[in-house]
């Protein structure tokens, strides 16, 4: 018989575990609950878990479907830090062996069909528990009940979210802008048709316009950011009742100038996934970026490029692209890859955080909604400000890994009693997880603008 009260089981120790590992570790030690940990990598799992008490680390092929069945039936409540894509196989054992789920990725409708099996064994399938999707949910909820419990009238509903560098003296990197979380994503970011509604009319921005289109937004205490659109707003109106806005807007954000340089990356071609390029072994960065541009003997890979695309030699987006290497000579090191797999392995070279740096999480809601009894119109800001520890402690890790940390504990001490598929939009999932994130330093600002 275990000395335990409750085990939990953590599937993933990867770049934004730390954090989470950190306060379950001591939850765990405080609840007499046991932290059992697995991952592929031997040695990341055992980093993360050293001078830890009441965890234990486990080195397994979390793709074995039978190794996952034993490890989630020894297991009273089970996350997920896995990719995506393992996360409705994850899923679907939790359900059959009768445990409750919780994970930071998206719902999937194959997740959401997992429904009435959950409610019927009392279990409780929390998705999108992160950052954003996560925190972002928990925040602009809490805001819109209090509107409609005072009796206001929501009309317009804006949300910005962004993992950058935080400020620094002595960081000469003109993006302001390393990589926080899965570099891939950000590579990739924004293709397909983006979709929103504004003032009551439909809006869509094809991939190849979306980092021309941005808007400036002011941070007190940290300045400027510009904002690019998300790929599907529309969703959530369902997802936050917001059915009858007149505007719903969900972006990205970075430091100005990223967009309008980033472009030039999308405008080439340089990060498409739909095809392998030739002779990648043989390739430099300034024959990756050549391979874009038009046959010229005489003119400079710089020249041409600038031509192309109608830049000032001498201009900024031709100083954050020399910044970066990619006229360099260097090899690219891949043997194969997609432009977009190509690109990636470029930029991790100056984009990887180092020991000394420290990644910023910057969350901003903007709500326009109709006063209750005068009928005047009014404009609320809310902004978060989140600075990390150093490359591992991070920003990222903190707001991603402590919702997910926070609402396993609440479950565990009985205070999170919905069943079901579930997302953190109803308040008696997210008051007790704001309420913890406070406590943590993860706080909401607000002001009035009108």
């Amino acid at each position: 018989m275990s000395i335990y009260s409750k085990t939990i089981g953590l599937l993933g120790a990867g770049r934004s575990s730390q954090i989470l590992i950190d306060y379950l570790a001591k939850a765990a030690e405080r609840e007499g609950w046991l932290l059992k940990i697995a991952d592929l990598d031997r040695q990341q799992v055992l980093s993360k878990t050293t001078n830890l008490l009441h965890t234990e680390a486990l080195v397994l092929n979390l793709e074995d479907a039978t190794a996952m069945e034993t490890l989630i039936g020894a297991c009273d409540v089970v996350l997920s830090m896995l990719p995506a894509h393992l996360h409705m196989g994850v899923a679907q054992l939790c359900v059959e062996q009768g445990k409750s789920l919780f994970t930071a990725s998206y719902t999937t409708d194959a997740i959401r069909a997992l429904d009435n099996q959950a409610r019927q064994k009392g279990l409780l399938i929390l998705m999108e528990c992160g950052l954003d999707p996560g925190i972002d949910h928990m925040s602009a909820m809490q805001v819109i009940e209090r509107l409609r419990n005072e009796g206001h009238q929501l009309e317009a509903f804006e949300t910005f979210t962004g993992g950058l560098l935080a400020p620094s003296e002595t960081d000469d990197n003109p993006w302001q802008y390393r990589f926080t979380w899965n570099p891939r994503n950000v590579v990739l970011a924004g293709q397909g048709i983006v979709k929103f509604i504004q003032e009551g009319k439909f809006k869509f921005i094809p991939y190849h316009k979306l980092f021309k289109r941005t808007e400036i937004i002011h941070i007190p205490g940290y300045g400027f950011f510009e904002g690019y659109a998300n790929r599907d707003s529309l969703n959530y109106r369902e997802v936050y009742g917001l059915q009858h806005l007149k505007t719903l807007y969900r972006g990205t954000l970075r430091r100005p100038g990223f967009c309008k340089a980033w472009d030039v990356f999308v405008q080439l071609g340089a990060t498409d996934d739909s095809y392998l390029m030739e002779k990648v072994a043989e390739m430099t960065h300034r024959q990756f970026i050549n391979s874009f541009l038009s046959y010229n003997p005489h003119d400079s890979v710089e020249l041409k490029l600038a031509h192309y695309l109608n830049l000032e030699l001498d201009g900024e987006e031709m100083y954050k692209l020399k910044w970066l290497g990619i006229f360099d000579d260097d090899p690219v090191g891949l043997q194969k890859g997609s432009p977009a797999q190509i690109l990636e392995h470029i930029l991790h070279k100056k984009w990887s955080l180092r020991p000394e740096d420290k990644d910023m999480i910057v969350m901003w809601h903007k709500f326009d909604y109709k006063e209750a009894g005068t009928g005047k119109q009014r404009e609320l800001h809310s902004h978060m400000v989140c600075i990390g520890e150093n490359k591992v402690k991070t920003g990222m890790a903190k707001t991603v890994g402590l919702p997910l940390a926070i609402a396993v504990e609440q479950y565990l001490l009985g205070n999170l009693r919905v069943k079901g598929v579930q997302v953190p939009t109803r308040e008696e999932i997210y008051t007790p997880l704001l309420s913890g994130l406070e406590k943590a330093g993860i706080v909401f600002n607000e002001r009035k603008i009108l």
